[in-house]
């Protein structure tokens, strides 16, 4: 069985080995035939035998995915610093106080500081290519802001502006952007109205089709990207077929070159930059107060906003506009039909409109930018995966009665093998709509689900628990236990629950409560006709004994 390295926890110097190694034997892996001369300059670029890169390309084959082209060395790692605290702390505040300087010292005189300053608190003075191991690590454009002024160092290394993105072919260039839709939703019990939802939106600069979107009550976060780089990502069959919109047809789907987004906190996540690397995609943040770097994007988002204008509930863009209609009271719409409507006007209406900067509908768009792009699209390996490579992730030891994350423990049989034996953490990811379970990776890489160990306890959003801890917190004390925060949160449910019908934030909250234990990735329907998994137990007789 073929070992994974896990890339949540690689050092930085071996992932970008792996991300050097994947620019190079992808298009090689993609080749049905391999030629002599390919292999031979792949080896000269990597600076590795012909053997290593015949390897790497079946590595990549059979899982295409960054991390697996991770180099698999013994002993410490590159770039390994093996000096004491003292004397790295020492060396460090050299650089930074005598290198990075506007009087611009040489590496020599950057020595002879080192070597002076090591004398005066009797240290022995670190070897000269350790000192330009350290200098070469910096940032570049720290150091040059450092040396020369930012104003050079935004020339030499800030991104160029131009005036609209460009793309070639389907799937090249994908910008994501949020926004709040201009219409209110009412929850599912009562219909009444519980407020905006946020919608996200990706969009497909070559063709103008919307490659996938999302819609929640939830501010944009790190689930929010993972949740539609998902739909944009995957075929949409089941998707469509879980609305019932199997008539629809919307083709829109594969991994994209580059994903561009703003400076966003959820677009600077930890999840979100791993996960395009490991999946081989590009992540581009524009530069601030520049939005019409972002010219395709913002116009989508204005179109499908002025759409939603002809729903019951609408607030329209501007409140003159609004005059005396009555929002709240014409709301009709709950979260999951409007995600429905949502999805007609897109494959629907807008995919079969001619776009005017096009000449053509972007369905049309797509269909011929596809015919002619070369190499055909990507798809992750796993579909399953793909949505946890997106999840935020924490590193938790594996313990003798199980996993313990934020006050809540979570156990299962498959951690047996590994309880109180790995020395090392393990990354967690946890879906924050639903904490009843966990994903742990192991040492393979092989994301597994460990649910509560204490299948009682309700499901649970992280803002419940997060609310739940505040009143219960007192300086000094221990701190709560798990038993007195699932109560601290099934009370105030009820107590929501039964002021729903009159309190518009109460019904809000209770909308965003998870109603039953759900698996975090999306899992296709069965479809018409096939045998379910529900397994219904025969009658028997009950024997007892007199």
């Amino acid at each position: 069985m073929q070992k994974w390295r896990q890339w949540e926890s690689a050092p930085d110097s071996d992932w970008g080995t792996a991300l050097q190694r994947e620019a190079v034997i992808r298009p090689l892996a993609e080749e049905r035939k391999l030629g002599r001369a390919a292999v031979q300059e792949a080896s000269q670029h990597l600076g590795v035998s012909r053997a290593l890169v015949y390897r790497l390309i079946a590595r990549y084959r059979q899982r295409a995915k960054t991390s697996s082209l991770l180099p698999w060395k013994r002993g410490p790692a590159r770039n390994t610093r093996c000096l004491e605290i003292s004397r790295e702390d020492l060396l460090t505040a050299c650089i930074q106080e005598f290198y990075l300087a506007p009087e611009r010292p040489s590496l020599a005189a950057l020595f002879q500081e080192v070597r002076r300053r090591f004398a005066e608190r009797q240290l022995p003075v670190p070897n000269y290519r350790t000192m330009i191991r350290r200098v070469a690590g910096l940032d570049p454009r720290y150091a040059m802001a450092k040396r020369q002024g930012s104003k050079p160092a935004q020339e030499k290394f800030g991104p160029v502006g131009v005036s609209t993105l460009q793309a070639e072919f389907p799937m090249d260039v994908v910008p994501i952007d949020h926004t709040l839709a201009d219409v209110i939703v009412v929850d599912r019990a009562c219909r009444q109205w519980i407020g905006r939802p946020w919608l996200t939106l990706a969009v497909d600069v070559a063709s103008r089709a919307v490659v996938g979107f999302s819609v929640s009550l939830e501010n944009p976060s790190a689930l929010s990207v993972s949740l539609v780089l998902t739909h944009a990502v995957l075929p949409k069959t089941w998707w469509l077929a879980d609305r019932e919109l199997q008539n629809l047809d919307w083709p829109m789907a594969g991994l994209p070159g580059l994903i561009h987004v703003d400076h966003g906190k959820e677009f600077h996540s930890a999840a979100l930059l791993r996960g395009c690397q490991e999946y081989g995609v590009a992540l581009e943040h524009r530069p601030r107060r520049q939005p019409h770097l972002a010219g395709h994007i913002e116009r989508l988002v204005g179109t499908r906003r002025g759409a939603v204008h002809l729903l019951p509930g609408t607030t329209f863009s501007h409140g003159n506009e609004k005059g005396a209609y009555d929002s709240e009271g014409r709301a009709v719409l709950t979260l999951a039909e409007l995600e429905r409507w949502l999805a007609l006007q897109i494959a629907g209406v807008y995919h079969l409109s001619k776009h005017s900067a096009l000449g053509k509908t972007p369905l049309d768009a797509w269909q011929e930018g596809i015919a002619k792009r070369k190499p055909p699209l990507r798809f992750p390996p796993s579909a399953e995966e793909f949505f946890l490579d997106f999840l935020p992730a924490v590193s938790r030891m594996i313990q003798r009665d199980g996993i313990h994350f934020h006050q809540i423990r979570y156990g299962d049989n498959l951690l047996s093998p590994w309880a109180g034996r790995l020395k090392k953490p393990l990354p967690v990811q946890y879906d924050a709509r639903n904490l009843s379970r966990l994903y742990v990776r192991d040492p393979d890489g092989q994301p597994w689900p460990v649910p509560y160990a204490d299948l009682r306890q309700p499901p649970l959003a992280l803002w419940e628990w997060l609310d739940a801890r505040k009143p219960l917190r007192q300086p000094g004390s221990p701190g709560p236990t798990e038993r007195a925060l699932f109560a601290n949160i099934l009370e105030p449910r009820r107590i929501v629950k039964a002021a729903a019908t009159s309190s518009s934030p109460q019904r809000r909250r209770q909308e965003r409560i998870p109603p039953e234990v759900q698996p975090a990735s999306p899992e296709p329907t069965k479809r018409p006709g096939e045998p379910s998994d529900d397994l219904t137990p025969f009658p028997v007789e009950i024997w007892e004994r007199e």
